[in-house]
């Protein structure tokens, strides 16, 4: 994961994932995904993180796994969170969260969230995913366990891995 950058603006954070839109995606592509995620958290902290991916339209379940030991109940509760504002608002939660200047009360107003709020987070580490000549999400993939920058950051890195490995974007 590349150290040291500025956190990136709302306008090239939403470039970002219109430009990550795969050419596939299926559950041994999942796996895969999955994986290289699980080893880059690994190689990246000795903090442990939640890796989780499930279809959008389903909530089936295509990846999950700790990267370390030490995962708390409280990790999962983050992943649903951040999964449900992707779906409900079909950008990354990060992209939300920069959208809302990260002022939770402020999003919960803006959307009439009212008791539901909590269900939602405004905080990296839920990304859409999205098929070329598919209209929507086709999955959505969560990290929890680090800094919110860094959650979003490592799913972004491994999801532009994969799509260039299937060449569908250039080194």
């Amino acid at each position: 994961m590349t150290q040291g950058l500025m956190i990136p603006q709302l306008p090239s954070i939403l470039q970002q994932e219109q430009a990550l839109t795969l050419p596939r995606f299926t559950a041994d592509d999942a796996f895969e995904i999955g994986v290289g995620l699980r080893e880059r958290l690994r190689n990246l902290s000795e903090k442990p993180a939640v890796v989780n991916i499930a279809l959008a339209n389903s909530n089936n379940l295509l990846f999950h796994a700790t990267s370390r030991p030490g995962i708390l109940p409280d990790n999962d509760v983050w992943v649903a969170r951040k999964r449900k504002t992707v779906l409900r608002f079909g950008i990354s939660s990060w992209a939300m969260g920069r959208k809302m200047g990260g002022d939770e009360a402020a999003f919960a107003a803006k959307f009439m969230l009212g008791d539901s709020a909590g269900e939602y987070a405004i905080h990296g580490g839920g990304v859409p995913v999205r098929v070329t000549g598919v209209e929507g999400i086709v999955a959505v993939i969560v990290v929890s366990g680090l800094k919110q920058n860094e959650d979003h950051q490592v799913v972004i890195e491994a999801l532009e891995a994969f799509a260039r490995a299937l060449g569908s974007i250039k080194a």
